[in-house]
Order: structure tokens, then sequence, then C-alpha cells
């Protein structure tokens, strides 16, 4: 089923959204987790469709997403300018992910600038395919990726970074941040990069914050610079950075990663 499917078929009931993703989301033994993540936000989205627009958003991958999804968003606090939602996702195996998500208004402000200019790198088009060869798991199969600079998985590489052109193979994505964030997290962890054989990973907690309130189309190609800033006691801390293909920057994370290796 296609990323803008599965969003269609979410159905609103007793006060949670409630959807069953196929196993070609699937990574290894859960959900992508940035399907996961994606699917809470949208759902927080249209629970309080009234609020301004988010700003960041914070999420817990507490357990394995499996199953039928219960997705259930709640209004923590609304102010004058801003608001809190959380929203927590329950599936067949207990709970799964717990997202918090802050909302903003835009206000008039004296400083106004970006420190964040998008590497120079070839297009997409012509670049290798990032997961030719079953180098991804299920999942990746719903993307195009293109590696522009960095390493490969398990390449062994001196530097643990990776810098891919994204998009989804879908029809027409919806644009949004929910798409923002299923784009943001279909990298494997730049700390693979270093590997020379696959090894177990998983993410465990991910802040991710939103550049701007005007989102480009969903359908369009996006960079992803990803680059683990720490490795140590079977985790890593690592930065994300997606680019339109226009060069404007649309968001920002910082990712947990366990690596058993």
């Amino acid at each position: 089923m296609a990323y803008s499917d599965l969003l269609a078929a979410m159905e609103a009931r007793d006060g949670a959204f409630h959807v069953t993703p196929g196993d070609e989301w699937r990574q290894g033994q859960t959900l992508y987790g940035g399907l996961s993540a994606a699917l809470a936000v949208e759902a927080g989205t249209r629970a309080f469709p009234d609020l301004p627009p988010l700003r960041s958003a914070q999420i817990a991958f507490v357990g394995p997403s499996t199953g039928p999804l219960t997705i259930t968003p709640g209004l923590l606090r609304r102010g004058k300018s801003s608001a809190f939602v959380s929203v927590a996702t329950i599936g067949e195996s207990g709970a799964a992910t717990q997202a918090t998500l802050c909302h903003g208004a835009a206000r008039d402000s004296a400083h106004i600038f970006t420190r964040l200019p998008m590497p120079d790198v070839p297009g997409p088009e012509g670049l290798p395919d990032f997961f030719a060869g079953g180098r991804g798991p299920t999942f990746s199969r719903q993307f195009d990726a293109r590696l522009a600079g960095g390493g490969w998985p398990t390449s062994g590489s001196a530097r643990p970074e990776c810098l891919v052109w994204l998009r989804l193979r879908d029809a027409a994505p919806p644009s949004g941040p929910a798409t923002l964030v299923a784009l943001g997290d279909a990298l494997p962890p730049a700390v693979m990069t270093q590997f020379t054989a696959f090894a177990p990973i998983s993410s465990m907690t991910w802040s991710v914050e939103f550049l701007s309130s005007a989102t480009p189309p969903g359908g369009d190609w996006y960079l992803m610079h990803s680059i683990a800033e720490t490795a140590g006691e079977g985790y890593s801390a690592q930065t994300m950075t997606l680019w339109h293909e226009s060069a404007a920057p649309v968001l920002i994370s910082r990712q947990t990663v366990a690596i058993y290796a």
C-alpha cells in the first residue's frame, strides 16, 4: 500500500485513529519508525485541525509497532500562541510509539536568518541507487534513494555519514509535516557506514524540528544529510538535516540509536 493510500485508510473511531499497515512497511520485526512517527503526526493534525503550525515533535519508540494500530491524540495544553499534543500508539504487542507535538503560531520578529546551506552535490539523476542489491529493509522499497556523498552501509567508511537524495514512490503523496517525517527517517543510522557487516540497530528516540510552516510538495526530491556524532556503550547519537530540492532547509533532527555491534 502506498503512503498516501495508508493515510487515507486511517479511520477515526471512539476518540482514536485506527490503521493496519501492511508488511511492505516493515523494518525487521516492527513497522518502519518514520512511518510510525508520521502516523502519530497525522493523527494529531487531524484531531486538532485548528491548531497553529507544527514546530517540533519528540518521539519515543517505546516498543514494536505490529498489527492493527490504535493512535490516540490528546490536547495537553493550548495557550495564546502555542499548543502541545500527546499522541500514543498501541499495537498488538502493547505500547509502541509515544509522541509530543509542539505547535506555534507565526509571529513578527526582527531576527530572521538561516545557516543551513544545502551541500553542493549533483542532482539525483544518474546517481547510484542507495538501496540497490537488497541493501535496505523491506520498507525501503517505498522510496527512491540516490547516494550523493558519504558511505554505503557496512562499507567500513572512516567517516560515519551519508548524503542521499530521497523521495516517496507514490503517485501523489500529500504535502505536510507527516510526509517530511516519513522521509526523515528513511536512511539507516549513519554509524552503519562504519560497519563491515550487518548488525541489528534500533531507533530509540527522535527529536524533530520543522523549519517553516510552508511545506513543499510531498512528491519532490529531498536531500538528507545524516552524520553520527558519537558511538559508544552500544548507542549512537546522530544529526539529520533535510533540504527540499529548491535548496530550502525543511527539517533538522537528532536521534538516539541502539547498536548491537
